[in-house]
């Protein structure tokens, strides 16, 4: 058959289990041999795992194209809908083991490049919950019945989500639940009280599917080893209220709602939040001996009965500081003007600093940790220049400028007082449009006398392949541009953000969550 050596043909029982003896050979010492790939092979499954589970551990990181599961062998494999998924999805879980039904599982790039399900009956359960969760994906809801032979619940809901922890061990903080949720997207307000002796929460996404994720991955879990357990409902509220900013309520999108007792606000950064709490804790996006399906395994969390106080063991950044080092980056093409366009996408970018001696490196402070962390969420496992950017907390508090006279070559910028931030009005939109790097650009403040085809041959000057194209019908000042990838839209974004088309016309880029 054509293309064998790329595709795992699941024609009949027997191909599946050659193509993971092949691979077991290959992973001796518990190491991955493969170049990356769209396909992620999974090892060690608990046999009473569903395929709605194996397919949450790569929702965060993308959507999930396809899912292959050998039950009898405790395997799966799992086909991300691009590289640049399944790079952030094995970046995310290498230093933390996930784990399913309180086991260890292992995950590793496949040396297969696509799956094929389509002639394997016995694959009708876990291809239902992955149309299933494809239908929240696309905003379609005329298939999301499949979902119901996982047992799930029908995505009808909004973005608010009802929290109840059970068996309260340890503290629950605000902060705690904001560094665990915002992994699925951002969280606008967050609302904590006790009913009927429980503590409860009210917590909303910007988006429905952010909260759909978020319950399909972490209904069940707790926080800690036997302790703090999340179980998790939609409300039935659309939107929550919140008029205070302080320890019991939090609305992300205000800075300037008062504490509560009408004297003082609470400054919303998570950095004088962390500041303030006796417990450290690891970010939730990709600290190491964090487990993402079960809360802190034992051992990570050590707790001290007499301060009170808990530490997070193998944390080398600090969790809540509003400063990012960013690695692995192409010294040929990267600028500080680059990464303070893309970082500013989830945030208001104050300083950007390029190590002299390493230019591979550099230093990124956003306006709080609430923005750093979600600069992490989103850019850690990107392709930037050809290379997989990695993103996390740096030691550093802050970003000094070079002295006078000291020699820099232009490596570190000030742009804390730049007209191009996104987040500097309280309730902007922008708050609500914040998604992850995609093929697709959203464009605005696009002036009349451009055309379809300026637009296409703007794009295309910049190496940009593009695929399609169309204005918003009700406002031709927007549209949305497909690209060939999802790096050259990355890539387009830094070139293109802020472009000048004259007359006051400067055009605004960011990432959709639509296609066309």
């Amino acid at each position: 058959t054509s293309g064998a050596s790329n595709r795992l043909f699941t024609m009949n029982n027997s191909t599946p289990a050659t193509g993971t003896h092949n691979e077991k050979k290959k992973i001796k010492g518990g190491k991955s041999p493969c170049s990356p790939s769209r396909v992620l092979h999974i090892r060690r499954i608990p046999s009473d795992v569903t395929g709605r589970e194996i397919i949450s551990l790569g929702l965060p990181f993308g959507k999930v194209t396809n899912l292959l599961m050998l039950k009898g062998k405790g395997q799966a494999f799992l086909e991300m809908a691009s590289i640049e998924a399944a790079v952030s999805m094995m970046n995310y879980y290498t230093p933390a083991t996930p784990h399913l039904h309180n086991q260890p599982v292992y995950i590793q790039y496949s040396n297969y490049k696509e799956l094929r399900t389509d002639n394997l009956h016995n694959q009708a359960r876990p291809q239902a919950a992955l149309q299933g969760v494809n239908a929240v994906q696309h905003g379609s809801l005329a298939i999301t019945s499949a979902l119901a032979a996982e047992g799930g619940l029908l995505p009808t809901q909004g973005s608010v989500l009802r929290i109840v922890v059970e068996n309260v061990f340890y503290p629950i903080t605000l902060e705690m639940l904001y560094q665990i949720f915002s992994k699925f997207g951002y969280v606008l307000k967050i609302v904590m009280f006790n009913k009927n002796n429980k503590f409860q929460a009210l917590l909303q996404y910007a988006d429905a599917s952010n909260a759909y994720y978020a319950k399909m991955s972490l209904d069940g879990q707790s926080i800690y080893t036997g302790c703090c357990t999340l179980h998790i409902d939609f409300s039935r509220l659309t939107s929550l209220k919140v008029k205070y900013n302080n320890d019991k309520s939090r609305d992300f999108t205000r800075n300037d709602l008062p504490f509560g007792d009408g004297q003082r606000t609470l400054d919303t950064s998570l950095a004088t939040a962390f500041a303030t709490q006796n417990t450290i804790f690891t970010s939730y996006a990709g600290a190491a001996g964090f487990a993402p399906s079960l809360g802190f395994p034992q051992g990570a969390v050590t707790p001290s009965a007499a301060s009170g106080q808990m530490t997070i063991s193998g944390v080398t950044g600090i969790p809540g500081n509003s400063v990012l080092l960013v690695s692995n980056l192409n010294p040929e093409a990267i600028t500080p003007y680059g990464l303070f366009i893309l970082f500013g996408v989830y945030g208001d970018v104050h300083r950007v600093k390029i190590m002299f001696k390493k230019r591979g490196i550099a230093l990124v402070q956003m306006a709080d940790a609430t923005q750093a962390q979600l600069a992490i969420n989103h850019l850690n496992g990107q392709r930037l220049y050809g290379r997989v950017m990695h993103t996390t907390f740096s030691k550093y508090q802050t970003i000094q400028l070079p002295r006078e006279g000291q020699e820099d070559k232009g490596l570190t910028k000030d742009y804390s007082n730049s007209r191009l931030h996104r987040f500097k009005n309280p309730g902007s939109k922008n708050f609500q449009n914040i998604f992850p790097p995609s093929a697709t650009l959203h464009l605005s403040n696009i002036p009349p006398s451009v055309t379809v085809d300026d637009l296409k041959n703007l794009f295309a000057s910049k190496g940009s392949t593009v695929k399609g194209f169309k204005f918003f019908q009700k406002d031709c000042k927007m549209a949305l541009i497909q690209l060939g990838s999802v790096e050259e839209a990355v890539h387009a974004l830094i070139e293109l953000h802020n472009h000048d088309f004259g007359e006051h016309h400067h055009l605004r880029v960011s990432f959709s969550k639509s296609t066309i």
